[in-house]
């Protein structure tokens, strides 16, 4: 079994035709009959039967049709990759964000930061931070900003450039708290908070957090990341322990409408971001650049909140 039988295959079964196979493999009909007979001689079974001028798959055939897609999938993943190694990209800049700053901050950053290269080819993609892990270590992307996860599996494939900063809760502007200097754990129990989906690590830190003070957690409203939550609290349904950049983006953009405060949360939390730069995917000056010019500035607007960036994990 060879890449070839494996490609004239799945174009078979997708067609049904081996006349058509041919015509949009570029190859004769005898080629394509014959890479699906050495695939059935190899495998010892039969993938399709023969009625007229058409090939009816066996069952067999449709349980290697997703083995055979899977493999040939990741090769061409693989020859993408290798391919944009060998010319190091120089022409491009290709960086993935987590929702959150994808929505402004971050493309304010590449609109003030390109300068003169503007004529470069720039993408940004907004994905989640598991999707950006694995952007990173495919070596698909210049670099990728995400939150931070410790909870790491086999070995990335990349670096990671750690920074972790204190939290703010965010309440409506006629919450009794909206007047505190700070607020507390103890001042939340039993209030509705709204946060990110169970499977994020922050809300798991929370209600440890929570459980270790004695104090109740409810957690009736979650999103994918922190902006959706803001109209919420606007509306006086529930309150949110955020991140500094969401609290930078609502200074930015007002999505309350001035119908939210921001008070420190004093709570030994801390909110951690990270920049991935994969292993084996030569840099442009470009890219170098920006991303060097990107964890200056995020640790400029963290201090400028008052919210201690620091390098590294806590």
């Amino acid at each position: 079994m060879n890449f070839t039988q494996l490609t004239v295959f799945r174009e078979v079964m997708e067609s049904g035709s081996i006349s058509q196979t041919a015509k949009k493999l570029g190859r004769t009909q005898p080629a394509i009959s014959h890479a699906i007979k050495n695939l059935e001689q190899s495998l010892g079974l039969s993938l399709f039967e023969r009625r007229g001028r058409r090939l009816v798959p066996v069952p067999e055939a449709q349980y290697l049709l997703v083995e055979a897609t899977m493999v040939l999938d990741r090769l061409s993943t693989i020859s993408g990759t290798m391919k944009g190694l060998r010319s190091a990209e120089t022409g491009s800049l290709n960086v993935a964000v987590m929702p959150g700053p994808s929505a402004f901050i971050f493309p304010k950053f590449i609109s003030n930061n390109i300068g003169e290269d503007a004529n470069f080819q720039t993408t940004i993609s907004s994905r989640s931070s598991p999707q950006i892990r694995e952007l990173a270590s495919t070596q698909s992307i210049d670099f990728g900003f995400s939150d931070f996860d410790g909870q790491e599996g086999k070995l990335p494939q990349y670096r990671s450039e750690t920074i972790s900063s204190d939290c703010f809760c965010v309440l409506h502007r006629d919450h009794p708290l909206a007047q505190a200097d700070a607020v507390t754990i103890a001042d939340l129990d039993g209030e509705s908070i709204g946060t990110l989906h169970g499977n994020h690590p922050f809300p798991r830190k929370l209600a440890l957090a929570f459980e270790q003070e004695n104090a109740s957690y409810v957690s009736p409203i979650e999103a994918q990341f922190f902006l959706p939550l803001i109209p919420f609290i606007s509306l006086g349904h529930c309150c949110a322990i955020v991140d500094p950049l969401t609290v930078v983006t609502e200074r930015e953009l007002d999505i309350s409408r001035g119908q939210v405060v921001v008070v420190p949360f004093d709570a030994p939390i801390r909110y951690e971001y990270a920049t991935l730069t994969p292993l084996y995917r030569p840099l442009s000056q470009l890219a170098t650049r920006v991303k060097e010019s990107w964890m200056e500035s995020l640790f400029t607007m963290i201090d400028d909140i008052g919210a201690r960036a620091e390098l590294g994990v806590p």
